[in-house]
């Protein structure tokens, strides 16, 4: 049976980067954890490396483009460890090009993955992960820098960002009576997977070499370099406490200075 005095967390997209980076800061801190991604081998992985580290998690595949597969993944949850206390939304994928050349599969894409799985896991975990009437809850969403300014070659992924920083303020704003809060954690320039991914985007558009593209980068950063996974999950770590409950419908970056807004 599920042990009901330990808090419940879920994250979607967590075998590796950020979201990895999360489920270990949650589980860390005493959270049961339950997360997702789309590779079952990679899934099952993480799985065993976290609980031989003795973390208190478990996993399944899901897809987050499919809203059947997130109901599964929510009830799943729900019948490992009981009902959901925080949600992580991390899951999401890069994308853009020259927006004249943009496939309609690319830009669908893009926005099922970045933004429309936010809506749809976040409304299956308040009411099948019976977050709603908890009196308490955290939704705390990945958003971007990207999802504050106009990203050059990056509509695509811009535009979804942005919607999920204005879909975090209005359901704060919402669920603020509840006791439930929902915040947006933006991220600058992250070192994952990913981010080698888009310097690669870019070292193709304009026809130069990836260290090149990563140069121009960090100049960008007051800083000087890119943020760390950890350092994100620090600050998703902090949102999910009790001290952050007067917290809510923010957008907060962890960027080295990059966003300055």
């Amino acid at each position: 049976m599920p042990d009901r005095t330990q808090r419940v967390a879920l994250v979607t997209g967590a075998t590796s980067g950020i979201g990895l980076a999360v489920t270990r800061v949650l589980a860390e801190q005493g959270h049961q954890v339950f997360f997702c991604a789309r590779d079952a081998q990679r899934v099952a992985a993480t799985a065993k490396q976290l609980q031989d580290e003795g973390l208190d998690v478990d996993a399944t595949t899901c897809d987050v483009r499919s809203p059947e597969q997130i109901r599964d993944f929510v009830r799943a949850a729900v019948d490992r460890y009981g009902s959901v206390d925080v949600l992580v939304n991390n899951a999401g994928r890069s994308g853009g090009g020259v927006s004249a050349d943009i496939t309609d599969e690319l830009w669908f894409d893009v926005i099922d993955t970045n933004l429309n799985s936010v809506f749809l896991m976040t409304r299956e975990v308040l009411t099948t992960g019976g977050m709603r009437g908890k009196g308490r809850g955290r939704v705390i969403n990945i958003a971007s820098t990207a999802g504050k300014q106009g990203v050059v070659l990056g509509a695509p992924y811009s535009a979804s960002k942005h919607g999920v920083v204005g879909f975090t303020k209005a359901l704060g704003n919402e669920l603020a009576p509840t006791g439930i809060t929902v915040n947006a954690v933006c991220p600058g320039y992250v070192e994952t997977p990913m981010a080698q991914r888009v310097r690669q985007g870019y070292a193709d558009a304009y026809d130069t070499s990836e260290e090149a593209i990563l140069e121009r980068f960090q100049a960008k950063i007051p800083l000087g370099r890119y943020s760390t996974p950890e350092e994100v999950a620090g600050l998703v770590g902090y949102l999910a406490t009790d001290t952050a409950a007067s917290i809510t419908s923010q957008a907060l970056n962890v960027c080295g200075g990059l966003g300055n807004f």
